[in-house]
Formats: structure tokens, C-alpha cells, sequence
């Protein structure tokens, strides 16, 4: 079977772990900081806090917004649903923006109307690794007094107009879950150029505990334990160097699939928007007829082909259809979601295997045309 994602694990970095493991600190140790400073500075940016997961780094990041009940905050159905999840955990509505059909991103000209004196964030999720329209999303959220957090999960790696995802808002959100830019097994990244940002994050991941003036530990806020361990910071470390590789590779498996695609009109093709570098995350094709989605995603499984679905809105989910969201509607998203699949893409993928997999799709529709 080929999978849809998978790591990329070389020599280096398994030597990395293992001579972490027979250092004194498997954990709150020195190599978080070392990997803290090693985003923060490939991505041109202050300060990162590395924490546990993704969705843990959701979690702080708005709890640090200040994000709570009563509260809103727009962002886009077409993400994972810790994005949102970790608005209700803190008290917070999403608010459902429609979104584009070419980059699949949040529809920045569709924000401005959904604000309303509750909305306290816009929270642009960066699909697939291609950037958001952030020149728009940072103008408007300075005139109406927002705070912007991206959810930039899909994006470590991507440019936004010549700048790196990490530093163009208030805080940047990142995932190092296996299937993303690089692996750190699981763990998250908080980002920011804010230092009262930086310190409250800092708090926030360790239980709210504090030195005092005597070298006690004190907890002066509700925290919780987002640690990473040394052990992923290691591999972290390791990986990170090697972002740009990945990323590129990531670039030419997908100029392989539009060679092996240039003659089928069944599909519509991702795509990359000029000024901009995607980090090409996922690789998602859309069927122009809906009815052949399940047909073709069981065709490719029962070939050996690993495909997924990325994503349905998150307002279709049952859990949010059964509370509160039932009768949203995003007529992009809803039509995408019925109409996406995402195909094979990681960095060990060979051009042998996308042509296998080009191959088998163009096959389907020769058959079933």
C-alpha cells in the first residue's frame, strides 16, 4: 500500500534520538530550547514554544488571545477539527467563512461581513500548505481590532509573498505530526514576536508553575503539561535542517503529477497561486462529477493506492451538527467536500509510484467514461 503521508527518517536522525536517550534529560533538557530557537529562526520570528501537539499549541495559543466564553472567532470549515475544537474547549464560536475555489483557503473578501461585536480572532488555516491571503486578513483585522492567529499545521516551509509562514501575525500555529514537513512523532509549535505572548505560552505549558524570588515552585495560573520531551526535540533538531529538501521534493512529485494528468478532463488539479510557496502538505484533486468521488477512492484502495479524504466541513460533522451548527452552509465548502480527494504525497515518494498512481486514475476514468 502507498500512503497518503508518511515521515521521512534518515540515519542522522535516528542517531540524534538515540544519543538523546543516554543524555541526563530525557525531558526539560536543552534540546527543546535548541529546537525552539531553530524554528524560530527559519522562520524569521522572535520567540517559539514548542509543546506537545498541534491542538495543544491550538489550545494555549487561544487561551493567550484571551479568547473565552461569549467570544467568537471566524475561521474556515475546510481544516482538521482540533482547529475548532480548541475554540469550543475555550468557550469560543467558531464562525464559519465560506472559502475560495482555487486555493481552497479561507474567502478573505467573505470575513469582513461575518464580524460581528463578539468576534475576538480570525483564525486563517493555511490548507494543504498554501498560504492565506494575509496582506487582507492583517489589514482587516487591525482596522476592526482582531487578534490573528494563524493555524499554519499544513505550512512550515510555505511563503507568503517572499515571508516565511510563522511571523506575518499575532501567533502561528504549527504541527509536527508524522504526516507534516517535518516529524517531531507528535508536537506543536506556538510562534510569536510578542514577548507577553511568549511568557504566558511559556506558563501555560507547564502548569501555570513559576520560580520565586526563593527557587520555590509556585503555580500562579491554571496550566496544563504541553511539554515536549528532549527525545522529540532531538529529532526535531535533525529534521529541520533538512525542511527545505523535503519541501522541494514535495514541489516535484507534484510537477510529476501534472505531467502524468495534462490529458484528463475528469479532474481538477491544485494549484499554486503566484507571489506564493506552498509547502504542498497534502496533494487534493477534485472530480468535476461528484457521483465518481467513492467510486474512484474504493478503485484506488483495492489497487494498493492509500487515499484520504481532507476534509469534510467541520460543521458536517455529527458532534457539531448536533450542537449548534446544524443549519450552516458554505456553498464552496460544501461542494469541495463533496468532490476532493487527496492522493499520495510525502517525500520519499518515487516518480514510479505518482505515475502508478496517475496511472490507475487515469485508467478509472478510460473505464468508466
Amino acid at each position: 500500500m502507498i500512503p497518503y503521508g508518511k515521515q521521512s527518517i534518515d540515519k542522522k536522525d535516528i542517531k540524534a534520538v538515540a544519543m538523546t536517550t543516554a543524555s541526563p534529560f530525557l525531558t526539560q533538557g536543552s534540546k527543546v530550547a535548541e529546537f525552539e530557537n531553530a524554528l524560530a529562526k527559519y522562520c524569521g520570528v522572535k520567540y517559539a514554544v514548542a509543546v506537545s501537539n498541534g491542538t495543544a499549541a491550538l489550545h494555549i495559543a487561544y487561551l493567550v488571545a484571551g479568547l473565552k466564553i461569549g467570544n467568537e472567532a471566524i475561521t474556515t470549515p475546510n481544516t482538521f477539527v482540533a482547529t475548532t475544537n480548541m475554540l469550543l474547549a475555550v468557550g469560543t464560536k467558531p464562525v464559519f467563512c465560506d472559502i475560495r475555489n482555487d486555493t481552497l483557503n479561507i474567502d478573505e473578501t467573505k470575513i469582513e461581513k461575518l464580524i460581528t461585536e463578539k468576534t475576538k480572532a480570525i483564525i486563517p488555516v493555511h490548507f494543504a500548505g498554501h498560504p492565506c491571503e494575509m496582506d487582507k486578513i492583517m489589514e482587516i483585522a487591525k482596522r476592526r481590532k482582531l487578534i490573528v492567529i494563524e493555524d499554519a499545521c499544513h505550512a512550515l516551509g510555505a511563503e507568503y509573498k517572499k515571508r516565511k509562514i510563522g511571523g506575518i501575525s499575532d501567533m502561528t500555529v504549527f504541527s509536527f505530526h508524522p504526516v507534516k514537513s517535518i516529524t517531531t512523532g507528535e508536537g506543536g509549535a506556538v510562534l510569536t514576536n510578542s514577548e507577553i505572548f511568549y511568557k504566558k505560552l511559556l506558563s501555560l505549558r507547564s502548569h501555570g508553575i513559576h520560580k520565586d524570588e526563593n527557587g520555590f515552585n509556585v503555580m500562579t495560573e491554571m496550566g496544563y503539561n504541553y511539554r515536549l520531551t528532549d527525545i522529540q526535540a532531538a529529532l526535531g533538531v535533525s529534521q529541520i535542517k533538512k525542511l527545505d529538501k523535503f519541501v522541494k521534493t514535495r514541489h516535484k512529485i507534484v510537477a510529476w503529477y501534472k505531467k502524468y494528468f495534462a490529458d484528463n478532463q475528469n479532474i481538477i488539479l491544485p494549484e499554486e497561486k503566484p507571489k506564493n510557496y506552498s509547502a504542498w502538505h497534502l496533494y487534493v484533486i477534485r472530480l468535476k462529477n461528484k457521483k465518481d468521488r467513492m467510486p474512484l477512492f474504493n478503485f484506488l484502495k483495492e489497487n494498493g493506492i492509500g487515499v484520504n479524504f481532507h476534509y469534510p466541513p467541520v460543521y458536517s460533522h455529527p458532534y457539531y451538527r448536533q450542537n449548534g451548527f446544524k443549519n450552516i452552509v458554505c456553498s464552496s465548502a460544501d461542494l469541495y467536500g463533496e468532490t476532493a480527494i487527496s492522493l499520495p504525497i510525502f517525500p520519499d515518494l518515487s516518480v514510479k509510484n505518482v505515475a502508478f498512481v496517475a496511472k490507475t486514475i487515469n485508467n478509472f476514468f478510460k473505464k468508466n467514461g
